[in-house]
């Protein structure tokens, strides 16, 4: 009677597509307006306006950029198993813009933030006090919530808009990640130079408050466009499979596996699965023994284990497998994104003591000390379709490799480009804080010291590498979980992704401290002193390059034992179009 029941066909959904675009877009552009707008000076308004120490601050910023990263974990297991994508970022969005609005109050409201420090060499400066630290820390914990909603999610729920089967579903995917990527730089591009200049230059509460009215736009952008939208309904949790599989493989640890386990294993795949079956490894051949059927394992009449926590199938043990190899590189990543917490950090420090003056024709006005960052994107953005169109061939060319290089091989040239960013970085600030004492400074900054007389575009260089390094290492990251992961999994590798971030931001906060304490220079200084000129800046950049290069070292061991994933005898680099999702969707 069971193998003739009839399955119903799901209900194909009313795809959108172009019409939707609209709403998505205007959605995508004005939140990354609002975040990017608020956090990327958030450095500068913690030390200026909240008085706050240059290591506090920078601890707070990591510890917030790490909680927001790994906040992404739980918005994906939210999203995938509970709410869906678009309740998630329903809520995510709305919490994103109460924070902004509580941080714009506290800019505002002179009684949410201590007197400003004057302007004397010794002048006092008053420490936040503990109401006010309270207020400010509870915006950051609506960001948080916000973030880790929305980034997991919205790139994802873009795509959920197309057909996938179809042509014009395909090409519309493939337009909404160009438009999609487009609008995160034209984002970064705006805050770090328009934005960035209002809250340095006009006022802080203004600065602030134009990312909390994007947001809102943001919000009335999305809930506009609910009634077109297609929302795929959340399903089971992938994370219980694993767990099943370690459990099983756990409880049979003590059989053995047959002499041809390829053929003899309990191979079950569901035709309705949306992923790709995978060939049988020796890898982690431990795991292999959860597939091993036993007398007392039970066969539904469609061919699966009636009690999945006693039997798994080779494509699920394969399916364990690929989250497990992708860790020893996880892990290199974390060691990998410490850089980019000096280059958003100690960097604007380091602005602040140079001459930020345009030049000659420039006059007075001088670049806002966080505005800078804008160099390595526009590094990164210059590179990408320069990588793409040009060099791309001819690697192509040479390895016969329709990628022109494997994307474990790109990673590792972001890696040795990251030495090359923190030697440079170190040899810059050796320069600047050589100028400090043996030439006439430009003035003095209250808390910090003099300014060098160091040009702060010298400071470009160190940037553009670093822009180098993202475009490479970070985004072959991104294309790594992406296509590594199991098609039902991506969510939570996209939160690998920012999870390398978030371990990385606690880790750089942890070395920092470490540093701080640890390093002496004369009497009551250190290497990341208050005043760079009284500390050795250039001393933690050479920290941190020795630091990468005993990574790049394990990256290309684990790079050497890692197995790509494969169908059959041949390696699967799918792309998000060629995904046959059968999922529910309203």
């Amino acid at each position: 009677m069971e193998k003739n029941k009839i399955i119903a066909p799901k209900k194909e959904p009313n795809y959108r597509g172009v019409k939707a675009m609209p709403f998505i877009i205007g959605n995508e552009t004005f939140e990354k307006l609002g975040t990017i707008g608020t956090s990327s000076n958030l450095l500068v308004y913690l030390t200026t306006v909240f008085n706050m120490k240059s290591i506090t601050a920078t601890n707070v910023i990591n510890i917030f950029n790490g909680t927001c990263n790994f906040g992404t974990l739980l918005g994906a297991f939210l999203s995938d198993t509970y709410l869906g994508r678009y309740k998630t970022l329903g809520i995510a969005s709305v919490s994103s813009f109460l924070g902004m609005v509580v941080l714009t109050m506290t800019a505002a409201f002179p009684n949410l933030h201590p007197q400003k420090c004057g302007s004397e060499e010794d002048s006092i400066c008053t420490e936040p006090s503990p109401w006010q630290l309270t207020f400010l820390f509870s915006a950051f914990v609506f960001l948080i919530i916000g973030a880790s909603g929305i980034r997991p999610c919205n790139l994802a729920f873009g795509a959920d808009q197309f057909n996938p089967n179809t042509d014009a579903g395909k090409r519309g995917i493939n337009s909404f990640f160009n438009w999609y990527y487009f609008t995160f730089t034209f984002a970064i591009m705006l805050s770090l130079t328009v934005i960035v200049y209002v809250q340095s230059s006009i006022n802080w509460a203004i600065g602030l408050g134009i990312p909390a009215f994007l947001m809102f736009l943001s919000c009335t952008f999305f809930f506009v466009g609910t009634r077109i939208y297609v929302r795929v309904l959340p399903e089971d949790s992938p994370l219980t499979s694993v767990v099943q599989t370690l459990v099983v493989a756990f409880k049979k640890r003590k059989l053995n596996l047959p002499e041809q386990p390829s053929i003899s294993l309990f191979n079950h795949f569901p035709e309705d699965s949306i992923n790709s079956k995978l060939a049988y490894t020796d890898q982690l051949r431990f795991l292999n023994k959860a597939a091993i059927l036993t007398p007392e394992d039970e066969i539904d009449s469609d061919g699966s284990a009636i009690e999945p926590w006693r039997l798994r199938s080779v494509q699920q043990v394969e399916e364990i497998k690929c989250v497990l190899r992708v860790i020893p590189i996880w892990i290199s990543g974390i060691v990998y994104f410490i850089i980019l917490s000096p280059m958003q950090t100690y960097l604007v420090f380091q602005a602040i003591q140079t001459d930020r003056r345009l030049g000659r024709w420039g006059g007075d006005f001088k670049i806002p000390a966080a505005t800078y960052n804008v160099f390595s994107m526009i590094s990164l953005t210059i590179w990408i379709p320069l990588y793409d169109r040009v060099v791309v061939p001819m690697l192509r060319r040479i390895t016969k490799r329709d990628e022109g290089i494997t994307i474990l091989q790109r990673i590792g040239i972001g890696f040795v480009f990251s030495i090359l960013t923190m030697v440079v970085s170190a040899a810059v600030e050796n320069h600047r804080r050589a100028l400090a004492f043996t030439r006439p400074t430009l003035g003095f900054v209250a808390r910090r010291g003099a300014i060098s007389s160091m040009s702060g575009n010298l400071l470009i260089p160190q940037l553009a590498l670093a822009g180098l390094s993202e475009a490479f290492a970070v985004i072959g990251q991104v294309e790594f979980y992406y296509k590594q992961f199991p098609e039902n999994m991506r969510s939570f590798g996209g939160s690998f992704f920012f999870c390398a971030f978030a371990m990385s931001s606690y880790l750089s906060s942890f070395l920092i401290s470490i540093v701080h304490r640890a390093s002496r220079v004369g009497e009551g200084s250190n290497w990341l002193a208050e005043d760079l000129n009284k500390g050795r800046l250039d001393y933690f950049y050479y920290l941190v390059a020795g630091l990468e290069v005993l990574n790049l070292g394990y990256f290309l061991v684990c790079a050497k034992w890692y197995k790509y994933k494969s169908i059959g005898d041949s390696k699967i680099d799918l792309a998000l179009e060629e995904i046959d999702p059968k999922k529910g969707v309203v």
